[in-house]
C-alpha cells in the first residue's frame, strides 16, 4: 500500500497563482525525492493562465498575443483557471519505464470521477487525457487533460479536469495541439452546474484507488477536509 498525502493549496475564491504553485511543486518534489516527505498530491484551482509544454508549436499559442508561461512538463499548450480541478501528484515511480502507467492511472481516475456523475468518458488512441466521444451534441471533446514530468524517478505536474470553467479560452489557442477536436466540461455534458467542490471528494477517492492508498489513509485524508462523514469506506485497488 502507498503512503500518500493530499495537500490543498486553494480554491474559489482563493485561486492559486500558477508561478507560486509551480515553485511549491519544486519544493515538494525535492522533499519527496529526498524522502523527507511521503508522496503528495497537490490539489487546487488556478487563476486563469495559459501554460505551454515543451512540444508546443508557435501556431498553437494564443492568436491575440495573450501571455503564456512556458513550463517543463510534456505535452503542448493548455489553460488552467476557475472551474477546473488541477492535481499535481508528486510520487515515486519504480523507474522511468512506469511513466505510461502513471498517465494511465490519472486517466483512470478522471474516468472514474466522470462515471460517478453519469458522464461516459474514455481514452482515445494516440491522445492522452480523457474524452467524451462524438455524439449528437458534437464531435470528440476533451474533458480532462494530462501533462507530466519525471525527474529522479519522481513525477511533477499532472491533470486538469473541467468542472464548470468558461470554455471560451479554447477559442484563443489550439488546445493541447489538437485542431480537430473540442473541449468540454462536466457542467456542459450534464446541463447543470458541476463545481470543483462537488468533484473534489470524488477525485480524492479515485486517486486513493489508482495509487493504492489504504482505506484508513484515504478516509483520514478526506475527513481532514470534511469530505467524508463517519467511516464510509473508500474503494481501494490497483489500476
Amino acid at each position: 500500500m502507498t503512503v500518500m498525502q493530499f495537500e490543498h493549496l486553494g480554491y474559489a475564491p482563493d485561486f492559486v497563482d500558477y508561478q507560486q504553485a509551480w515553485e511549491h511543486q519544486r519544493e515538494v518534489h525535492a522533499a519527496v525525492v529526498a524522502r523527507e516527505r511521503p508522496d503528495v498530491v497537490l490539489l487546487l484551482e488556478h487563476q486563469a493562465v495559459f501554460t505551454a509544454g515543451k512540444r508546443t508549436e508557435p501556431h498553437e499559442r494564443p492568436f491575440d498575443g495573450t501571455p503564456v508561461i512556458d513550463v517543463d512538463r510534456g505535452g503542448k499548450i493548455t489553460w488552467h483557471g476557475p472551474g477546473q480541478l488541477v492535481g499535481y501528484p508528486i510520487v515515486h515511480l519504480p523507474s522511468n519505464k512506469d511513466v505510461v502507467a502513471h498517465v494511465r492511472r490519472l486517466e483512470d481516475m478522471m474516468i472514474g470521477v466522470c462515471a460517478d456523475l453519469g458522464v461516459a468518458a474514455h481514452r482515445v488512441a494516440g491522445r492522452s487525457g480523457v474524452w467524451v466521444l462524438a455524439d449528437d451534441r458534437g464531435g470528440d471533446r476533451k474533458v480532462g487533460a494530462i501533462g507530466i514530468r519525471v525527474a529522479r524517478d519522481v513525477t511533477m505536474h499532472g491533470f486538469a479536469l473541467n468542472a464548470d470553467c468558461d470554455l471560451g479560452w479554447a477559442q484563443q489557442i489550439v488546445p493541447c495541439g489538437i485542431a480537430d477536436a473540442g473541449v468540454t466540461s462536466l457542467s456542459r455534458e450534464l446541463d447543470r452546474d458541476v463545481t470543483v467542490q462537488e468533484i473534489l471528494p470524488l477525485a480524492e477517492r479515485h486517486l486513493a484507488r489508482v495509487f493504492d492508498m489504504t482505506t484508513d489513509e484515504a478516509n483520514e485524508a478526506a475527513r481532514a477536509r470534511g469530505a467524508v462523514q463517519g467511516t464510509t469506506p473508500l474503494p481501494v485497488g490497483l489500476l
